[in-house]
């Protein structure tokens, strides 16, 4: 009688032991039940869990049973046991699973559960994002109560709720209230938090273009373009109270010149310096020590204005209103759109000008693009409130710890956070000295004088 002889089952792939096969499990629990077996096919530990024993004994058990060395192991699709007891291990897929079909459902099911989960949990740039504009509409609330004459908190609230769309409030306010809130309050406000925006988010736009962390509108002219230009409209142009085509020429001026300021340090830093950032900053540098000293010639001059010349240029929202508003509106919104649609292009840029162009990326063309959107955007804000000092600067690194360095979360929080910082520097200009006021820029310099300190020594233990 013949002996049936055994026929040993196909071999298959290579299929990790041990630790590896638990590491295999955990991170795709549908591997093992890819290798698991059917018919006479061997069965292997690695389909849901494996363990080992005293002897670290990891060999494939066939499904008829058999075990190596004398010690019996016995496998199945749930799970796999080896080991000199005979002691049986079984783990499942997605939980107490048997049979390698049952398995993959309990897998899928459980994968789903998870990404299910994940988005339900609120991801961090919504989060990073509400919290800003929490932070911007408080900012706005207590600086609409600060001044001369008080306002009741729940009726200025209402009153600030009712200027929404769909919303229809009774604020309860009289009409003087209601006067001094719409007609001196409120476009203060809206002037500080749109000038703060422009300002924070230029600030964030040259650091990123540059790669420099001291990088603000200061660095490439364009606050010393449009100081200079003012001085001379406020000497010899007819003062603040000039207008040109129902414009005041002062921040006519100013616009213009801070336009100047940056062309002049993009073309000296490309035709006569390299080409390179370093060159554009340095470039930005000797313009705003040139301008500087031909406003100071020009102030010392005529010594009748020094006075309205150093108000201006300190910054300041006294003679704000609602066409300082209007006027300034179309110029942020186009360069704040340029400069938020390049975000993504910023964040290339940060990894060098050659990694750039190998991803496809045109980096010359890209930091023109952004240069001028970031230059418009601080001669939008110089026009209508002065120069005022540092927020390009405090801003985005404050931004930057919270929210990370990546620029499509960056430029908008700093939009947030600059409108935000502003309108409560803006309200201790104008009530730390009742009834006197502060520049502006006066506040925002005790601020950012001490932040800029802080920057520098972390910059020089970074490069250590």
């Amino acid at each position: 009688m013949m002996r049936d002889e055994e026929v040993d089952p196909a071999p298959g792939p290579a299929e990790p032991s041990g630790d590896a096969a638990v590491a295999r499990t955990a991170a795709d629990p549908l591997a093992g039940v890819a290798y698991g077996s059917s018919g006479g096919e061997q069965a292997r530990a690695a389909s849901t869990g494996a363990a080992s024993g005293a002897a670290d004994s990891r060999d494939l058990v066939g499904a008829d049973g058999r075990a190596s060395g004398g010690e019996q192991a016995r496998a199945e699709n749930s799970g796999a046991a080896s080991g000199a007891a005979g002691e049986l291990v079984s783990a499942s897929v997605g939980g107490a699973a048997r049979g390698g079909g049952q398995v993959r459902t309990e897998s899928v099911r459980s994968g789903d559960g998870v990404l299910e989960a994940q988005r339900r949990r609120p991801n961090r740039p919504t989060i990073a994002l509400l919290a800003g504009t929490l932070v911007l509409l408080l900012a706005v609330l207590v600086s609409s109560l600060g001044g001369a004459a008080g306002l009741p908190v729940a009726g200025t609230a209402k009153a600030l709720l009712d200027k929404l769309p769909f919303v229809d409030l009774r604020s309860g306010l009289g009409p003087v209230q209601q006067s001094v809130l719409d007609e001196i309050r409120l476009p203060r406000v809206v002037l500080a938090t749109l000038v703060g925006a422009l300002l924070a988010q230029a600030g964030a736009a040259y650091q990123g273009v540059f790669r420099n962390p001291l990088s603000d509108s200061g660095t490439i002219g364009a606050s010393a373009g449009a100081g200079m230009a003012a001085t001379l409209v406020i000497v010899y142009g007819g003062g603040p109270e000039h207008t040109v085509a129902g414009i005041g020429a002062v921040p006519l001026a100013a616009f213009v010149g801070a336009l100047g300021g940056v062309l002049a340090s993009y073309v000296l830093g490309t035709f006569v310096g390299r080409g390179g950032t370093a060159s554009l900053i340095l470039a930005g540098v000797a313009v705003s020590s040139f301008v500087g000293a031909v406003q100071a010639f020009v102030m010392q001059r005529s010594t009748a204005d020094v006075r309205q010349v150093y108000s201006w240029l300190f910054g300041s929202f006294a003679a704000a209103d609602w066409s300082l508003v209007r006027l300034a509106l179309p110029y942020a919104v186009i360069s704040v759109l340029i400069v938020t649609v390049h975000a993504r292009h910023l964040d290339v840029l940060a990894l060098g000008d050659d990694e750039a162009a190998t991803l496809g990326l045109h980096p010359v063309r890209t930091r023109v693009i952004v240069l001028a959107a970031a230059s418009l955007a601080t001669a939008t804000a110089v026009a209508v409130s002065g120069i005022i000092g540092f927020v390009g600067l405090v801003v985005p690194h404050v931004v930057r710890r919270v929210a990370g360095p990546g620029h499509r979360l960056l430029l908008p929080m700093s939009l947030l956070v600059g409108g935000a910082f502003l309108v409560l520097a803006d309200l201790l200009a104008r009530t730390v000295l009742a009834p006197a006021e502060l520049p502006i820029g006066v506040v925002t310099s005790f601020v950012g004088a001490p932040f800029f300190l802080v920057i520098l020594r972390a910059t020089r233990e970074r490069d250590r």
